[in-house]
């Protein structure tokens, strides 16, 4: 007995001092649960949701926040997209839009009262709100405002316009929602639409830009390659960070498409979701500091469909997964429209739910569920539908609704966490989502609570004058109410050591992690705290959330690094590596390759980490492992020729060659190998491509003319003299058309000459550029105008035909009722049919069809038949990026059309055929967007009410 005893004490001994999480594993509760309809929503068995609040009490929510009393603050957006949605047919408010806060009063459950804090014309489609105390925070570009209540009557005393110059005015893609971080710095993020200029309060200034353009009228200027106060390249979406007063603002990670929200947990860790370009592609991150998420090009001047490599499929392209330098994906969440995001910290759902990142998709009417569970460097996650309108899986739900499933209605858009602990949805309810439109004309808006089934949760009260109410405050459940509890037990420095020490025995695992971040703010006393955790504590997870509380003191980075630099645990290795990012290689040199020698081949995560804290410092950090490796590059060990390809320096590329042209290694190494020459940006690689190219082994061969041919277009364009290639896609006008083109244009020529010569024009494919071109330019009278338009409609090229509605009005264009085809029983097999016909020369399903358009082998996922319908036949409502049709202008008076796919010292464009034209931008003179979709409305396919009722109802099934 006694020696049992004396087993289980060293046990128990063992468990509190060791570190290492291989034999202390992190306590992870799998998310698994049983469905069922309370009457609201479909839900995990053991939870029940109520309508909390609904219009009139607030219209068009867009984003919560959840105050210190409880309350729950909504932007609306009612005024959206004015230009796509007519307000005068619609509710709109003149004044702007509105801030309402909405409070349960009498704690029954429902929202009693409701009011308007502000309503303010500067509002218009706000994103995002954050409630920091009396600050209230709204996120509405190009502005970040914030309304200061100073005597806590809800109304705002001062208004301030704490940052400026966001892209996206009336724009999805625009700047979302502040949160408090655990070390006190506020959080945010905007989308890609770009450019972002935006200066501090101390004057530092982001500069990011892309590719992107268009959207809204406002977003016309974009532009690549921009360069920040840091020295570096921001590109596409951003997650931001800022102090309080203004200054400190820093980019966290960059290359995003739209991610709606960003989530800080009380380790540090950053969370969020990301929209597509196709039905396929939406994902769900955590978000490596520091990283690349890999939307754009690392420089934001190409497009992943420019980058797509042969054989890449759509979703891998779309997030650059195969290129060095790119954050790996999470979780792919296929069709959708990602809004809102939470990671639930509380107590009130118990130890199953506590962690749960929630992820809201207006586009599949669920609310995601996860609980991330760290695997190596990175994160494993397992999707749930958490909180949805369907009783079936999102995935697998078949529409043969006609007309409007109400069920499509629920649209949330944001979740929240009350200082109760339940959770708050909102649900923007309408027909449709994404595309910049509307169809609900009231403004109709829902949001629901949610809380364990049988258990009544109450609103705590905070008296944040005493340290045991600051305290409550840190703990809650509410992420920027606990940043009011942070704020003022700093205030106190060390003399609130001993009750926020107090807090590492919490039981729940965040609310330690918060007593780190904020003991490393109390003084020399507390940082001595922190450190200890970092050497001693068993969770790797706090160790993390340690360093990166302690990394906060740049002057100390190094001390820290070689503490944590033999930790057992990848993910401190990781934060170890993203520290170094712009220390000296002189002064990193030693931890680094300790680092890289911690790799183990295939934690893409960590790889990603070590080439983040090997920035600019490529070439000798390669040069010193390389010292390890055996002379011949063709047996190198897997773990060093992953750390070769992500880091690609020049030296680097004889190797490269000799393992591209290698016998004794793989066919993936191979390519990568290729990969990796593509990446150096030399006269070398180019002469080493092309001699690759005219191997004899095909794959070889195929694969470097590919490479090369890409990189004609863009890195390589200007290193080497590419004349035969500058004149390989210059199409030749034949002269014929040219003169019809100046007798167009002649003033001394009779109408009916020129009438003649529209009619020449109008029957050949280059004739009909010419005439589009003409309109484009304000060339042709009114008259002549509509001679254009009586023949051109006729011309034997689709996108000819498409184009010419930009400028011509069709005269044999129809009007179709939408309620006249829903009446109609469709067919799956017709609309099957009908699609093979119609569509397939545009549109894939499965492995049938081309990509022109957007794939849509989900869309029966993400819209009901009315939705479809708005799509078929008015493609034109809601152009996605990069299905533009662009018009370019060049010196030599000639005019290209295509979608952009490449912007930089070369323009490239891609026809409908998926035919590239490069274009040296020195030779531009104009580029201009195009207003009309290139894809034909259903009645210019010659479609009938009967035959849209049978292809909706076979795309519905699509799922």
């Amino acid at each position: 007995m006694k020696k049992n005893i004396i087993i289980i004490l060293v046990t128990l001994i063992g468990l509190i001092s060791c570190k290492d999480p291989r034999k202390v594993k992190e306590f992870y509760t799998p998310l698994d649960f049983t469905r069922q309809f309370d009457g609201n929503l479909y839900l995990p068995d053991d939870w029940e949701s109520t309508l909390w609040a609904e219009s009139p009490q607030f219209y068009n929510p867009t984003n919560m926040d959840v105050d210190a009393k409880g309350r729950i603050w909504v932007t609306e957006a009612v005024n959206y997209r004015d230009f796509n949605n007519n307000p005068e047919d619609r509710l709109h408010f003149e004044e702007g839009d509105r801030v309402v806060i909405l409070e349960d009063t009498n704690n029954d459950g429902i929202a009693d009262n409701n009011k308007v804090f502000v309503q303010d014309k500067d509002l218009v489609a706000p994103l995002g709100i954050a409630v920091m105390g009396n600050q209230v925070i709204v996120s509405c570009a190009p502005n970040v405002i914030i309304y200061t209540d100073e005597n806590g009557d809800d109304k705002p005393d001062k208004k301030e316009i704490f940052l400026t110059g966001f892209g996206g005015l009336d724009h999805d893609h625009s700047l979302h929602s502040f949160v408090a971080g655990p070390d006190g710095n506020w959080y945010f993020n905007t989308g890609n639409a770009g450019p972002h200029k935006v200066v501090d309060k101390a004057g530092w200034t982001l500069r990011s830009g892309s590719i992107y353009k268009g959207g809204t009228p406002y977003n016309k200027v974009n532009e690549p390659k921009q360069v920040s106060d840091d020295g570096r390249v921001w590109v596409g979406g951003l997650a931001l960070k800022i102090g309080p007063d203004g200054k400190g603002l820093g980019v966290l990670a960059h290359n995003f498409r739209n991610a709606y929200e960003l989530a800080v947990d009380s380790y540090g860790n950053m969370w969020q979701n990301d929209n597509d370009d196709e039905v396929v592609a939406c994902r769900v991150n955590w978000v490596m500091e520091g990283s690349n998420a890999g939307y754009f090009s690392a420089d934001g001047s190409r497009t992943w469909k420019a980058d797509r490599r042969p054989g890449q499929d759509i979703f891998t392209a779309h997030w650059h997964q195969e290129d060095p330098g790119v954050l790996p994906i999470g979780d792919r969440t296929g069709a959708g429209a990602p809004t809102g995001v939470a990671l639930y910290e509380g107590d009130a759902f118990g130890d199953k739910y506590r962690g749960m990142f929630l992820s809201a998709d207006a586009g599949r009417n669920v609310v995601f569920g996860y609980q991330p569970e760290l695997k190596g460097a990175g994160y494993k996650f397992d999707k749930k539908d958490l909180i949805t309108s369907l009783d079936e899986s999102t995935e697998d739900y078949v529409w043969n609704a006609k007309g409007t499933d109400e069920r499509k209605l629920f649209r949330p858009s944001d979740v929240a966490i009350g200082t109760d602990g339940a959770i708050y949805v909102c649900d923007w309810y309408d027909q449709i989502v994404g595309g910049h439109q509307m169809k609900d004309k009231k403004g109709y808006g829902r949001i629901y609570r949610i809380t364990p089934k049988g258990k009544n949760l109450t609103k705590p009260k905070y008296d944040l004058s005493t340290i045991d109410g600051q305290i409550e405050a840190l703990k809650s459940p509410a992420i920027n109410v606990r940043n009011l509890g942070f704020v003022k037990l700093k205030a106190q420095g060390e003399t609130v050591l001993p009750q926020v020490k107090e807090l590492i025995s919490d039981s729940n695992p965040y609310i330690k992690a918060r007593a780190v971040w904020l003991l490393a703010q109390l003084g020399e006393k507390g940082e001595v705290e922190v450190e200890g955790i970092l050497r001693n504590n068993t969770s790797p997870l706090l160790r993390v959330a340690a360093y990166r509380a302690l990394k906060a003191d740049q002057d100390k980075i190094l001390e820290i690094a070689n503490i944590a630099k033999d930790d057992p645990s990848t993910a401190v290795l990781r934060e170890v590596a993203i520290s170094l990012r712009d220390i000296p290689w002189e002064n990193s040199k030693e931890i680094l390759i300790e680092l890289a020698k911690a790799y183990d081949g295939f934690d893409a995560y960590y790889l990603e980490a070590l080439g983040i804290g090997a920035d600019k410092k490529e070439k000798e950090l390669y040069l010193a492992l390389l010292e390890n490796q055996h002379e011949d590059f063709t047996k190198w060990s897997p773990r060093f020729a992953n750390i070769a390809w992500r880091l690609h320096p020049d030296v680097a590329l004889p190797a490269f060659m000799e393992r591209a042209v290698a016998v004794n290694i793989s066919d993936e190494d191979r390519s990568k190998a290729m990969v990796a020459m593509s990446y150096i940006n030399n006269p070398e690689a180019i002469k080493a491509m092309a001699k690759l190219a005219d191997s004899p082994v095909k794959a070889v061969g195929e694969q470097a003319e590919w490479l090369l041919n890409f990189r004609k277009s863009n890195n390589w364009f200007s290193l080497v003299d590419w004349k035969a290639f500058e004149n390989e896609n210059n199409t030749e006008i034949s002269h014929e058309l040219l003169a019809q083109k100046a007798i167009v244009l002649d003033a001394e020529k009779s109408n009916q000459e020129k009438i003649v010569a529209i009619q020449k024009l109008a029957k050949e494919i280059d004739g009909g550029k010419i005439l589009i071109a003409l309109a484009s330019d304000n060339q042709l009278t009114d008259a002549l105008k509509k001679e254009t338009a009586r023949v051109i409609f006729n011309n034997p090229d689709q996108e000819v035909r498409t184009l010419a509605a930009e400028y011509f009005e069709n005269p044999d264009k129809k009007d179709v009722a939408y309620d006249e085809i829903t009446a109609l029983a469709g067919t799956v097999e017709k609309g099957n049919e009908i699609f093979g016909q119609k569509c397939t020369t545009c549109h894939k399903v499965g492995d049938i069809g081309k990509e022109i358009g957007p794939n849509l082998s989900k869309i029966g996922s993400k819209f009901d038949q009315n939705g479809l319908l708005n799509a078929i036949l008015e493609p034109s409502a809601a152009l996605a990026f990069g299905y533009t049709m662009v018009e370019v202008k060049t010196k030599g008076d000639n005019s290209y059309f295509g979608f952009m796919v490449s912007e930089g010292e070369t323009t490239v464009l891609r026809d409908v055929a998926g035919k590239q034209t490069v274009i040296d931008s020195r030779e531009i003179v104009a580029k201009k967007p195009m207003a009309t979709s290139i894809m034909p409305s259903g009645t210019a396919l010659g479609l009938n009410n009967q035959d849209l009722a049978d292809l909706t109802t076979y795309l519905l099934t699509l799922k």
